[in-house]
This record gives C-alpha cells, sequence and structure tokens, in this order.
C-alpha cells in the first residue's frame, strides 16, 4: 500500500502537525506501507535523510507558497507516485490560511487512476479565501470534509461540530499520540537538570509545554503563578520547546503579551524557558519537571500533542475541565477517553487563575495524590500509542479499498 500524505509543515519545521506527522508517518512504515510526504520547502534536512532504526518516509520539500499551486504540485506528485491514498493533514495555519487545499480533493479527481482521499482535521480554524468571505469560510471547511472520502476527527469537540453538520457517517475517530517519546538519558540526573533551571529540590518546578497561543491560557498561566508565588510557595515555570513554532504568526504577537505581562507581574526570576531544542531535551525537562500545567481555554483537549507529552511521560496534570455538553454528549467515548478530574488530573475552570493555583497547590502539597495522578496518566497514555493510531489508519485505508 502506499500513501501519500500532504501537510503545511514537517520536521525540521516547529509545529506539531509536522511531528505528528512523521511520526504516524514512522509507525505506518513499521506495518509495511510505503509512505511519502509532500510538504513544505522549510521541511526537511539532513537529520530526516541520515540512515535511522527507525522507518523514514521519502519525503518532498516542494511547496514554497502554499497557494494554488498546491493543486498542480500535488497532482504531479501523484500521477508519478500512483498512491493508493492521498491522506491530507489539515490545520489552516500551516497552509498560511489559503483555501487551496480545501478544494484539493476535486483536483485528485481528475487523476487516472484517482486515488482515494482522507482528510485529517487537527483543528477547524477556517481559512481566509477572500476579504468579507463572512459563512463561506465555514463552508470551505465542510466542502474540504465531503469532498474527501473519509475524515479522521482527533477529538471529541470537533466530531460533534462536523457531526452536527451531517458528516457523521464519513467520520473516523483517531486520536494523536504525544510527539515526545519518554526517554531518559543514560546517567540522566533529575537533579542537575533541575538546577540548569534554578530550581532546587525543595523547589515546585512546573512545566507548560508547546506554542503559546491564545486558545492555550497562557495569561491564566502566569497569574496563576503570580497568585502561588504571592502566597509564598517556591514555584518556578519552565517553559519548555520553541514558543511560536512555523505556521501561525499570530502567535508572536501573543508570547509578547506573554512576555509583557510576566515583567508587569515581576516574575522574570520565576519563569525560564528552554526554547527550541532536540526530543531527548524535551523529554529530559519534562521528567525534570514535578507537574504539567496546561491551562486550555477549551479545556484538556486531545487535540493537544503537549498533553499526550505530559502523558506520556507520566507527569501529574493539572489542566481544565472540557465543557459539559461535550465530556457527555459525543459517542466516541472509547475512542476519545478524555483526562477525568481527581484521576488522571485536576482540573480547573478554563481562565481563572485562582482555581488553577489552587489546584496546583493541592497536588504539590499532596505526594500521594501526585503519584496517584502521576499513575493514571501514565496509564491513559497508553491508549495513544502510535502502533494503535497507525493500525486504526490502516483499518481506515483498507476501508477505502486500499491494498
Amino acid at each position: 500500500m502506499r500513501v501519500l500524505f500532504i501537510t503545511g509543515e514537517y520536521p525540521a519545521m516547529q509545529g506539531g502537525v509536522g511531528d505528528y506527522t512523521r511520526q504516524l508517518s514512522r509507525a505506518l512504515g513499521a506495518l509495511g506501507v510505503d509512505v511519502h510526504v509532500l510538504t513544505h520547502v522549510d521541511a526537511g534536512g539532513d537529520h530526516l535523510r541520515a540512515p535511522a532504526s527507525a522507518y523514514e518516509p521519502t519525503v518532498y520539500p516542494s511547496i514554497e507558497r502554499p497557494g494554488w499551486q498546491l493543486w498542480s504540485i500535488a497532482g504531479q506528485l501523484a500521477r508519478e507516485l500512483r498512491p493508493d491514498i492521498v491522506h491530507i493533514q489539515y490545520q489552516p495555519a500551516a497552509y498560511a490560511l489559503h483555501g487551496a487545499v480545501n478544494f484539493l480533493p476535486w483536483r485528485l479527481r481528475l487523476l487516472r487512476p484517482r486515488p482515494r482521499v482522507l482528510t485529517t482535521f487537527h483543528d477547524l480554524r477556517v481559512p481566509y479565501l477572500f476579504p468579507k468571505a463572512g459563512p463561506l469560510r465555514w463552508e470551505s471547511v465542510l466542502a474540504l470534509a465531503h469532498a474527501s472520502d473519509l475524515d479522521v476527527i482527533t477529538n471529541p469537540a470537533d466530531w460533534l461540530r462536523m457531526a452536527d453538520a451531517g458528516l457523521a457517517a464519513r467520520l473516523r475517530a483517531i486520536p494523536i499520540g504525544s510527539n515526545i517519546s519518554c526517554c531518559s538519558q543514560a546517567g540522566y540526573d533529575r537533579d542537575r537538570q533541575r538546577a540548569l533551571w534554578g530550581a532546587g529540590p525543595e523547589d515546585w518546578l512546573l512545566a507548560y509545554f508547546g506554542f503559546l497561543n491564545a486558545s492555550k491560557g497562557g495569561e491564566t498561566l502566569i497569574r496563576a503563578l503570580a497568585g502561588l508565588v504571592a502566597a509564598g510557595k517556591p514555584a518556578r515555570l519552565l517553559m519548555v520547546g520553541g514558543q511560536v513554532g512555523a505556521s501561525d504568526p499570530t502567535n508572536a504577537a501573543y508570547l509578547q503579551r506573554i512576555e509583557a505581562l510576566i515583567d508587569e507581574l515581576g516574575l522574570g526570576d520565576r519563569v525560564r524557558r528552554t526554547g527550541f531544542t532536540t526530543d531527548d531535551q524535551v523529554s529530559a525537562n519534562l521528567l525534570a519537571a514535578d507537574c504539567a500545567v496546561l491551562p486550555y481555554r477549551e479545556g484538556a483537549s486531545l487535540r493537544h500533542g503537549s498533553l499526550m507529552a505530559a502523558l506520556a511521560h507520566g507527569l501529574p496534570i493539572v489542566s481544565t475541565h472540557v465543557p459539559e455538553a461535550i465530556r457527555r454528549a459525543h459517542p466516541e467515548r472509547q475512542a476519545f477517553p478524555l483526562p477525568e478530574h481527581g484521576v488522571s488530573a485536576l482540573l480547573a475552570p478554563p481562565d481563572d487563575p485562582a482555581q488553577l493555583a489552587a489546584a496546583v497547590t493541592a497536588v504539590m502539597s499532596d505526594a500521594t495524590l501526585r503519584a496517584r495522578l502521576a499513575a493514571a496518566a501514565l496509564e491513559l497514555s497508553r491508549q495513544f500509542t502510535w502502533e494503535a493510531i497507525a493500525s486504526r489508519h490502516l483499518e481506515a485505508y483498507r476501508e477505502l479499498g486500499a491494498a
């Protein structure tokens, strides 16, 4: 079976969808799938071409500007490769919010033989299209879903929204996994790793992982830290990984707001940033933390690779409640097992720094609770392994008639 992925980002670019695509490609390759990746010209590099013990797909970094040229580039490569499946990774920011990818399945229908098209919706953000496009932007997302042969949805909120649009029959629930493997290095010294970031054995080293943007509760996180410090708690915050990424230009503006808030609240000596590092270093820094604090505004959604990484590292997690309507209503509870309050995480209301700080205090003041949450997080992470995710994709491909 041959699969052609189309993605607006891919390593060495910074971005969760690019990392996801590489992890899925590797896992599918281990199952015997011949995987090819069409992506942005900034992707690739020697580290992707070097021999590796894991499977690596063939990467075509050919998309210079993700506009209408995407149609001709994707069509030409599909004619050359004759894939059984063209699998689009949809995140509008990775395509510079251009609408070309939304209508790509229609272009691919002209090919003979016609590949089957599957689209994974990593979010439901709308493209720009043109000034005053208004409702047409959402209609273009639905157009992509209708024109694809199957649609993969990664979280229950998006499932419900797409199902409400009449698409339930073509949806397949497949969550994402952690892009960062838990790999403690030989001779790893946790105390020394903590000391790199100014944290002693008695400090509360809180980890935030992932890019900063308005949906992830950065201001709530900083105000909660200020509350902890004002209460005399030995709290420190480690911002793990790159902070803005390669795809979404709004992240940089939001980061400036967060930096200004840190200065305003006098927290400069309590916040440290690792910057973009290797996966091994990301893992080492997560393992050095006492607790992951992830105050997403939409709740502890399974769309976030940062949540998956915290689970995979067995960290006690403080996050936010998923809206009850979503938690109760979605029909894919088995495919989308959400973190449970008091079981696999402590959850606070979104946009509530005081309640977030109280949850952190509860976790950090109770070693038994920390150990229980850590064990439950690790157990939950076993439902999101790349082997299982790849197997479910293989089932979807076969459902479409791929050999």
